[in-house]
């Protein structure tokens, strides 16, 4: 069984597309399970950010997995293989594992060393725990690629670029208001999600001190505006999209990160805000949702500038430093070589008790020809016979055991495995008998 990658990402699609491909919170499971459907693909496991969209899939076979995947993704997002072909990157084995361990290490994101990847994995991982599409196989993966993640991220100053793309949309911001007008003070935060809650925090170290948090549900804004008020002691309240245009009239700055799949501000919306609005200023708007929170009509409007996902691509800022990054590489590079080699030594390991075991069945069933041959042994003389040959046995087995293990670290350890059962005539499917008595899920939380 190997794992299989298919991702479109902000490096792979411009975000129309990401738009088309956005999976909302109920459809998430439902695509997993769509996939499970399949014959060729026993577990799954769906990441689904502001702007990427990847499926982490352990398979039997490349070509059907890859073609169930395309076809689960397809009927989402209704688009052709052609388009899929033309935005979507592949990965397999070796590449799939190395490109989470890049994903979690921050090193694959819109901001580079952005840490918000990291909790979005870890959701992710967490919901295919609860809905049982995780096994032994996805359960030991998602545990190693946080872990390195979160080795980067403390052993390197990658996160030194910003906080998060956060940081870098409010930067813009303030750059394109220009020196002209006074510093921002004021802001709207539409959505109380992970995203709204760390947009606050984020506006609140970049000086603003006045928020309003606005969201479907008012007990949710009011508790995202506590904990900035208490935290940074500033001015925060809590609204519904009801007092939406209301709000948007008497801030400086916008930012919006739902996670709704249809639009939550309309250019109405916008334009009624104008209307009320007494401040000279431009609005700014960051709408950094997939799909696009914003209508993008409502940037057409005078006095009002929408910084979106595209328009942050290849933003100096989103870049970390050159050391930084080379550092969070060589550690995603150590701990792909030794999660790769502990896999490639598990894939003989079957094969290894099937042959310990065979070896002791042969010195079993030779044992008991020595007492039928001779009866009359004394028991103590019997005992050590029996403990002279599982010595024997157990010694010409230690060196094959151990050097097969150190050769399919390296490589190929599926050819040595073969190998074994070929010299030493193991049956077929005797390795698996064993692995699948002998091996269970270790869940590590």
């Amino acid at each position: 069984m190997s794992v299989l990658l298919f991702g479109v990402s902000h490096r792979s699609a411009p975000v129309s597309i990401l738009e088309r491909l956005a999976v909302s919170d109920d459809d998430r499971p439902k695509l997993v399970d769509a996939l499970l459907a399949s014959h060729t693909v026993s577990e799954a496991m769906l990441v689904s950010t502001c702007n990427r969209v990847e499926i982490y899939a352990v398979v039997d076979a490349f070509h059907p997995a890859l073609e169930a995947v395309g076809q689960v993704i397809g009927d989402h997002s209704g688009m052709s293989v052609a388009e899929l072909t033309d935005h979507a990157y592949v990965r397999y084995s070796e590449s799939a594992v190395e490109h989470l361990f890049t994903v979690a290490a921050g090193l694959d994101s819109l901001v580079v060393g952005e840490q918000q990847i990291l909790g979005q994995i870890r959701s992710a991982y967490s919901e295919a725990d609860t809905n049982q599409t995780a096994g032994s196989t996805l359960h030991e993966l998602a545990q190693k690629a946080l872990r390195v993640g979160k080795r980067v991220h403390t052993e390197t100053g990658i996160d030194r670029a910003g906080a998060s793309v956060v940081s870098v949309a409010v930067d813009r911001a303030v750059t394109i208001r220009g020196g002209e007008h006074p510093p921002m003070r004021s802001a709207a935060v539409i959505g109380a999600g992970a995203m709204g809650s760390l947009a606050t925090s984020q506006l609140a170290h970049d000086g603003v001190t006045d928020i309003t948090v606005v969201n479907r549900t008012a007990a949710r804004a009011d508790e995202v505006a506590a904990t900035v008020a208490d935290k940074y002691g500033i001015t925060a309240r809590g609204a519904t999209f009801d007092d939406l245009s209301t709000v948007m009239a008497d801030v400086d700055i916008v930012v919006t990160c739902t996670g709704s799949i249809a639009s939550v501000v309309q250019v109405g919306d916008v334009h009624s805000a104008l209307t009320r609005r007494t401040n000279t200023a431009p609005l700014m708007i960051c709408d950094l949702g997939l799909p696009r929170d914003v209508d993008p009509a409502a940037g057409r409007l005078p006095a009002v500038h929408i910084i979106d996902i595209e328009g942050l691509r290849g933003d100096e800022k989103a870049r970390a430093a050159e050391a930084d990054t080379l550092a969070a590489r060589t550690i995603v590079s150590g701990e792909l070589s030794e999660y790769l080699s502990v896999q490639r030594q598990a894939e003989v390991t079957p094969t290894v008790a099937a042959l310990r075991r065979r070896a002791a069945e042969v010195v079993e069933a030779e044992i008991l020809r020595l007492q039928s041959r001779l009866p009359d042994l004394a028991d103590d003389q019997r005992d050590e016979v029996a403990k002279t040959v599982r010595r024997v046995a157990d010694k010409l087995l230690h060196a094959p055991t151990v050097r097969v293990k150190q050769l399919a670290s390296t490589g190929r350890g599926d050819h040595y495995a073969e190998a074994l059962r070929e010299l030493f005539e193991l049956k077929p499917g005797a390795a698996e008998a064993v692995s699948a008595s002998e091996t269970g899920i270790d869940k590590l939380h």
